[in-house]
């Protein structure tokens, strides 16, 4: 941590069954409101997905409280440094999925693509067999993507089965996705598995993995990347690039 970025920002989710998630709402609100914790988290019975900030010493505090719970261990987590607080307030809430696809059954619980690691993921995308596809929406990838990606022209990930159903007709393809952190692709693949797709991989811990691990003379990354908060986007060193259009409720849809 530097005096000129105190402030650390955590994006973290896990598909974990949850039966209780109705009742872990109030617990987890006290819990992040007592530390000082901003930002937003979302319960499912499928699982948790958030994105939170606080000082380090607070951030570390929630984690360690938190993972007294075993179901809320072994995130799947990114971290970054930002000046000032990313998030107004804090907001706990019930969701049906914790990354919407309108279809539940579609769940990572019971299966999800290859991962493949950032430090293998630029010969994965050099392969002409390879077909790259950017699972995010239009206000993200207008802003920056992989060189050679597939941009789908989706508004709402819940718009994805219906550019697969149009677009991708071979089973046996070897498809590679990406998203911001991870989940949406945890769905995504789950989703093409279950429509019969054999091939399927994806970016583990998404782009702000990818930028955080791959150097930026190595890196196929172009431009910068959207993050649901009101930084509204951060460059391949993480810091806060202001590009894109603000959301009014940061939130990944």
């Amino acid at each position: 941590m530097s005096e000129a970025n105190p402030i650390l920002v955590a994006a973290y989710y896990r598909f974990v069954h949850l039966p209780d998630y109705r009742e872990l709402r109030e617990p987890i609100r006290l819990l992040a409101e007592r530390l000082g914790i901003l930002g937003t988290i979302l319960l499912a019975e499928e699982g948790i997905n958030s994105t939170i900030c606080g000082e380090p010493e607070q951030v570390q505090s929630y984690f360690e409280e938190l993972g007294k719970d075993a179901r809320f261990r072994d995130f799947e987590k990114r971290l970054s440094f930002c000046e000032t607080r990313p998030f107004l307030k804090l907001k706990v809430r019930l969701k049906k999925e914790i990354v919407r696809m309108n279809i539940p059954e579609a769940d990572p619980n019971h299966g999800v693509g290859e991962y493949v690691s950032p430090a293998d993921w630029n010969d994965l995308i050099r392969s002409p067999e390879v077909v790259t596809i950017d699972v995010r929406n239009t206000y993200e990838t207008e802003i920056g993507t992989f060189e050679g990606a597939i941009d789908p022209r989706t508004d709402f990930f819940s718009e994805f089965p219906k550019f697969v159903s149009e677009n991708l007709k071979n089973k046996d393809q070897v498809i590679a996705t990406f998203c911001t952190g991870g989940i949406r692709c945890e769905r995504a693949t789950a989703y093409l598995r279950q429509q019969g797709f054999k091939n399927v991989k994806h970016l583990k811990g998404g782009i702000l993995n990818y930028l955080e691990q791959v150097s930026p003379e190595e890196s196929l990354w172009k431009g910068t990347c959207f993050v649901f908060d009101h930084r509204r986007s951060v460059d391949d060193s993480l810091a806060a690039a202001g590009e894109g259009t603000p959301l009014a409720s940061p939130k990944e849809t």
